[in-house]
């Protein structure tokens, strides 16, 4: 792993490379789950390097991590701001040239949001209440509300106690300085933000999130209540230099009665490059409903897997039959030009 910061507007970003450089080869980013950062992707991106060939980057979004503070509470379009507006500023930054965005919960959305939206559209575009910058899209489906709790195929719900990834302790902050280690930018990245779109070669998403279910809320309610009470906090603490306003950020947004509204399934018709899906078939985060939605609503190619026996990590709780899905939907890709 190659540690170090990144600078956009916003302010200083943690990163982490691994595999070739983004003028040798295409780069895997990786955008993290809602309690998420760099080092809780554990050796995920090292193997990923190894089997693909390819480059891959990850960073700590604000507020997470090693990365700058970000101001609470976040509004309920925060992931549309992160999709619509920081992370073009990220890639553009970090000089990535052809990408497959790999997104994991809120990761999967954000990329989700970011793969559908067109380059002259406007941030913050789809939620309800402002003007959409695309036609609304009639889901085939069922409105994305209420999946019950009870679905065929799902284990009862029960708290995830044992969260993935937090048994070791970070490698990229410095505890006694809170300083990230490692360099302020790597050679051929355009430090300065002022580099073009990349061209986007395909879509992963694992256990993302399209639209809000019951199943998700409570699940999210007993976090709530695991970190107030339990050992939560004190792992988490690991591996974030503000965890309360990590974890706060996420889960006072998600809990808000407003959030019940979010759904991006408007944005997954205009996706125009493949897309892997993957899901844990015991998520307490969501159902296979997600996935038959994702496929109902796109036009792009599209595979699916639901792991069997994975809750909501499956590239942690069943690493190598993720990892085995992931290279081989790279292997298919061109190393080119995309639409």
């Amino acid at each position: 792993m190659r540690a170090g910061t990144l600078e956009i507007p916003g302010g200083m970003l943690e990163t982490g490379w691994w595999g070739p450089e983004p003028t040798e080869a295409p780069t895997l980013v990786l955008l993290h789950e809602g309690l998420g950062s760099v080092a809780l992707w554990r050796d995920v991106p090292e193997r990923l390097a190894a089997s693909t060939g390819w480059g891959v980057f990850a960073y700590s979004r604000f507020g997470y991590g090693c990365s700058d503070a970000t101001p609470l509470p976040r509004p309920m379009t925060y992931m549309h701001h992160e999709a619509q507006v920081v992370l073009p500023e990220v890639l553009a930054a970090a000089g990535i040239k052809r990408a497959v965005l790999v997104g994991h919960s809120d990761g999967g959305s954000i990329a989700a949001i970011y793969a559908g939206t067109k380059p002259h559209q406007s941030p913050l575009m789809s939620w309800p209440g402002s003007a959409p910058s695309c036609p609304s899209v009639s889901s085939p489906g069922p409105a994305p509300s209420v999946p019950p709790m009870s679905s065929p195929g799902l284990a009862p719900f029960s708290p995830p106690v044992s969260w993935p990834g937090l048994a070791r302790p970070p490698t990229t902050c410095d505890a006694a300085s809170n300083k990230v280690v490692g360099d302020r930018a790597k050679p051929g990245h355009d430090t300065e933000g002022k580099g073009s779109r990349p061209i986007l070669i395909g879509l992963v998403t694992i256990a993302a999130h399209f639209f809000v279910e019951d199943l998700n809320i409570a699940s999210i309610r007993q976090i709530k209540t695991d970190y107030a009470t339990g050992d939560l906090r004190q792992r988490l603490a690991r591996y974030h230099r503000d965890v309360d306003t990590a974890f706060r950020g996420w889960n006072d947004a998600w809990l808000d009665p407003r959030f019940r509204a979010f759904d991006i399934t408007g944005f997954l018709p205009y996706i125009q490059v493949p897309i892997l899906a993957v899901q844990g078939t015991d998520d307490p985060y969501g159902t296979d409903e997600q996935l038959r939605v994702l496929g109902a609503n796109v036009q792009a190619p599209i595979t699916t897997h639901l792991i069997p026996g994975a809750r909501h990590s499956p590239h942690l709780e069943a690493k190598d039959a993720t990892l085995a899905a992931i290279t081989s939907f790279i292997a298919d890709l061109p190393r080119g030009s995309s639409t």
